[in-house]
């Protein structure tokens, strides 16, 4: 009985004993969740926090952007701006219109050319609507455009553009309370020029920048331009160096597709006209020099063959040099340019100069050698005196009335050549000769006098020459 009672008091105790421990530990439990709800607290901000003690914050997300207080007046976040305006009813109309700063290059080698303007769009989107008690606009940069609709422009047949971004993007934003909606960027824009090149360098050129909606057709954006002519203005200080503007005007069309449909497409024209007075320095005065500087060659002595042959020749390369300069600066078209019209004759002037030489040349050559015959056959007339002296009947011989100094004598000294025509003259006077040289008397009648076709050449060829300098004149001016 006693050990039965020891085990039961041993049983109690150790009962007695595991609870306490539990107890223990289940205390410690809750003071652990305690303590871990009042770092919480402190994470969350809260008031009771002691100062100087430990601040714990979350880090922010950093894919989210804060929205500014302009952005939640214009309900950014409310809306779909993926969409255009009043989308599935009428098209939007987006009025436009374009300052033109500059016109920086034409270019005739590329066909094409540079211009900077002020390109601003207009509409209206009642989803960026604001109340206003005073009717202000709020102005905006680019980092809004991003975020709202704005209409997809482009221009077609571009080469090359792009928005200015110095010292930032030269974009603007204007948003009015009722929704009106003022967008202007600042663009320099390369566009293709076709030119019609045939009346270069008296030509005037018309060159078309168009601007046309990407995405959109006619069923969804009607654009247009918003003063009519008026809508487009320009700088008065624009001036080119080879080209005077004439005028700007603008035009509407619509544009087809075969694949997306119509388009409404806008369009600034605009004329120039070259300036002809760099050209008239640069290729018409000296080709004409040119031209003039031929003419000298039938003032010189024909046996002067060392003066003529080089300055024809010279004549010749230098044209050749002045239309090979003109054409490396130019497009190679597949037709006649004005400029090349008249270069061209010049050169054939300057070629026709070398081939009148090289004629009166060869005509000396056989007449020297006819007189040598004429000499061959021709008794000795020695003792005979000065033959400048001699009275020589010009009827038998035919050759009273010609001038000495006009027959071809190339080739021999003048003096010579006068003695051996007068003795020429003398033997067929003699009647015991007239039969030895009678059958060269046929001969002798055809004489050619090679001096006259200079005489003929120096009034021509600038007869010629200037007959066709009116009529170039007169239809290209």
């Amino acid at each position: 009985m006693q050990v039965d009672a020891v085990l039961v008091l041993f049983c109690v105790w150790l009962v007695g004993a595991a609870g306490k421990i539990a107890q223990s530990r289940g205390h410690k439990l809750e003071t652990y969740k305690q303590s871990r709800l009042r770092r919480e607290t402190r994470m969350d901000g809260g008031g009771g926090q002691k100062s100087g003690g430990p601040i714990y914050k979350r880090s922010p997300d950093m894919t989210k952007s804060p929205m500014t207080k302009s952005e939640q007046l214009l309900r950014i976040e409310d809306h779909d701006f993926t969409m255009r305006p009043a989308f599935g009813g009428p098209p939007i109309p987006v009025g436009v219109d374009v300052q033109v700063e500059s016109l920086d290059t034409i270019s005739e080698v590329d066909m094409d050319f540079t211009m900077t303007l002020y390109l601003r769009h207009y509409w209206k989107d009642e989803r960026l609507s604001f109340p206003s008690t005073n009717n202000q606009s709020m102005t905006f940069d680019s980092r809004l455009v991003k975020k709202i609709w704005v209409p997809d422009m482009f221009f077609v047949h571009s080469k090359r553009s792009f928005i200015h971004d110095t010292t930032t993007d030269n974009v603007m934003l204007r948003v009015y309370p009722d929704g009106n909606v003022l967008y202007s960027l600042r663009v320099t824009v390369t566009a293709m020029c076709n030119m019609d090149l045939s009346r270069f360098p008296l030509d005037t050129q018309t060159c078309s920048l168009e601007i046309e909606s990407y995405a959109y057709t006619d069923d969804d954006l009607m654009l247009y331009w918003k003063k009519g002519n008026e809508s487009l203005n320009t700088d008065d200080r624009i001036s080119l160096s080879q080209f005077l503007i004439q005028k700007f005007h603008t035009t509407t069309k619509l544009a087809f597709y075969s694949s997306t449909g119509w388009y409404n497409r806008l369009y600034i024209h605009f004329t120039l006209r070259r300036h002809i007075f760099f050209f008239l320095l640069q290729t018409y005065f000296p080709a004409t020099l040119m031209v003039m500087l031929s003419w000298v060659s039938f003032w010189i002595d024909r046996r002067a063959v060392p003066a003529r042959v080089p300055l024809g020749i010279t004549t010749v390369l230098t044209m050749s040099t002045i239309i090979t300069g003109v054409n490396a600066s130019m497009p190679r078209v597949s037709y006649i340019k004005a400029v090349d019209i008249y270069l061209w004759v010049s050169f054939v002037f300057v070629f026709l100069s070398v081939i009148e030489y090289a004629a009166v040349n060869y005509l000396s050559t056989v007449q020297e050698r006819k007189e040598r015959k004429l000499r061959e056959r021709l008794p000795c007339t020695c003792g005979i005196g000065n033959p400048d002296e001699m009275m020589i009947d010009p009827q038998i011989t035919g050759y009273g009335s010609m001038d000495i100094n006009t027959t071809g004598n190339y080739g021999m000294p003048e003096n010579g050549g006068r003695q051996e025509r007068m003795l020429a003259q003398v033997a067929l006077n003699d009647p015991q000769l007239t039969s030895q040289v009678k059958p060269s008397r046929g001969y002798v009648n055809i004489w050619i006098d090679t001096h006259a076709i200079d005489k003929y050449s120096r009034v021509v060829f600038p007869g010629a020459y200037i007959l066709f300098n009116i009529i170039y004149w007169s239809i290209y001016s």
